[in-house]
Order: structure tokens, then sequence, then C-alpha cells
């Protein structure tokens, strides 16, 4: 985690005690928000998906995501059953293998992997599958894709909620790796991921992606992030992205979906540091979905079919 990115004003040091930032969100969960707050198995990186199960039932998330890459753990179903029954952390979204260095895990055809992916959901209880446009190199897929969303959200109670993404930026060029696009509201799907470091990243209006969103924002990553053109991922608060407005307009809306912090700790130098940090997103989250918000916004509850 970047240092400068932990010095601004009211920031959590990384010696601030975990149990104590789990105690704040603690008394926010009792006040009752209507969206469950999860931890993605992704956030624990290098660690792997067993300690992310772990330090999500000591911390109090309601849930993980569970990012399905090269981790065996993660692929496998009869596993992540147990780990879900031993810390008594519930499964609320699997997170497709879609991302550069998974494009071999289960299989290489990108629509096996969703329905894999939707299989894996509807057998460990989870109701999202969280998936990517596809890289404009995978033409076939791509050319489908709309439509394919479409017919597999048809088939399932399962939501599938297409991520938005980002340019890729070398120096001062610009490369669009994304088809149909980087940006999933320029498409009819039936149900949208808003990642908030990936609006720092593309340099998007977070709050007026949510808009356009509308009633199909089925699913939230809530991190932070500065604007830098890297894909940061940064505990919320710590950067320059809406996340507080944003997730106190979702709880005046009664959002039902999840918010799932999806934060980068690769550079934590400890465990302690690394839970400290997940409790800091924790606690965040929890504040905001239960605070009161400011002027009515048109971004609308969620997890409605089309």
């Amino acid at each position: 985690m970047n240092k400068s990115a932990r010095s601004g004003s009211g920031q959590v040091p990384p010696s601030y005690p975990a149990r104590r930032l789990g105690a704040v969100a603690q008394r926010a969960a009792d006040q009752g928000p209507a969206a469950k707050v999860g931890l993605s198995t992704a956030s624990v990186y290098p660690e792997n998906t067993e300690a992310a199960f772990e330090i999500a039932g000591r911390l109090g998330y309601d849930g993980v995501e569970v990012m399905v890459w090269t981790d065996p753990v993660s692929q496998d179903l009869d596993a992540l059953r147990r780990l879900s029954d031993q810390h008594g952390v519930a499964i609320l979204a699997v997170h497709a293998p879609c991302l550069l260095v998974t494009q071999r895990v289960w299989t290489t055809d990108p629509w096996t992997k969703l329905t894999r992916a939707r299989a894996a959901a509807e057998r460990l209880g989870a109701d999202t599958v969280v998936v990517h446009p596809p890289f404009r190199w995978q033409r076939h897929y791509a050319r489908d894709f709309v439509r394919g969303i479409r017919r597999l959200r048809e088939e399932t109670d399962v939501t599938f909620a297409v991520e938005n993404m980002y340019p890729w930026r070398y120096r001062d060029r610009e490369m669009l790796a994304y088809a149909p696009g980087w940006d999933p509201t320029d498409e009819d799907f039936p149900h949208f991921t808003l990642d908030l470091s990936h609006t720092a990243t593309s340099r998007s209006d977070a709050l007026a992606m949510a808009d356009r969103m509308g009633d199909r924002l089925g699913h939230v990553h809530i991190a932070d992030g500065t604007g830098s053109g890297k894909d940061e991922h940064l505990v919320p608060g710590r950067g320059g992205q809406p996340c507080a407005l944003l997730l106190q307009r979702l709880a005046a809306m009664g959002y039902a979906g999840h918010v799932i912090a999806e934060i980068n700790t690769r550079r934590a130098t400890s465990a302690e540091e690394r839970a400290a940090d997940l409790a800091e997103a924790l606690a965040f989250t929890r504040r905001h979905l239960t605070a009161p918000a400011g002027p009515a916004s048109p971004v609308a509850p969620a997890r409605t079919s089309p």
C-alpha cells in the first residue's frame, strides 16, 4: 500500500489494532444496513483463499466474494464449502476467472468459465457472478457477449453483474483493451458491478456511472484510488473517490445488493497490518451504509430482474 495514501488527515495508522476497528464496524452493523458487506478473497493476496475466509470471519464481514484464480482452493467447490462452514462465513458472490492471469483456469473457453461460475454460485449459495468485459482479442466471445450474458441470466436466478473496467495506458498512449468497451453502461446488460478503484483509474465520475446503472446496479466493489492511472484498490477513504457519498446514497435508496471490499494489501508488512487495513475498510463501509445520505440520488435498489 502506498505510504502517501496513508498520510492524510484522519487516516488510521498501520499499527491501529484490528480488533478496535472491528468493534467500530460491529456497532455500525447493529444498526442493520440492508446491503451485506463482504470481503474479496483477492484482498489478502499474497496470502491464499483459506486465509481470506479466516480473516473475514475474525473481522466480522458478512461473507466473501470468491475470486476464482490460480489458487487451487479457489477452484475447488468442496474446499470452499468446508471453509465457509469452518469459519461461519457465507459465500456471497463468485468472481469468474476472467483476468489475464486466469486465462487457463478451469478452461480456456470463456463461455464455459461463465457457466462453471454460475454452477459454483448455485452450489455455494451465492447469488452473484462478477464478470469482466471480454478482452478485445477475444473476438468471437466479444461479438456475442451482450446477448450471451442476457441468455445466461434467463437460465438462472444467479445475477451476472458486468464490471466497469478502464482503458490501459502506457506513457501518453491509451489502449482500448476491452470489447465492446470498458464502460458497461454503454450496453444493455441486465446487471452491473460498480468498482470504485476502476472509476479512479478510468477517471470517470463514479456517481454519474452509478446513476447510469440505476436499478441494474447489482454489486459494488468498494475501494479507492487517486486517479494516477494505476488500478490501486486503496482502502476506502484514502483516495479521491466519493466512496462515502456513494454508500450513503445506496443506503438511502434501500440498496440490497452486496458491497465487497476489494483492497490491495500486497504491501502490508505483516499479517497485523493487513488485518488492520481490512478492518478499516469494513468499518468505513458499514459506517457510511448506515449514515444519513445527502440530497436524493437517482441510484436505485438492486437485485431486480430485467
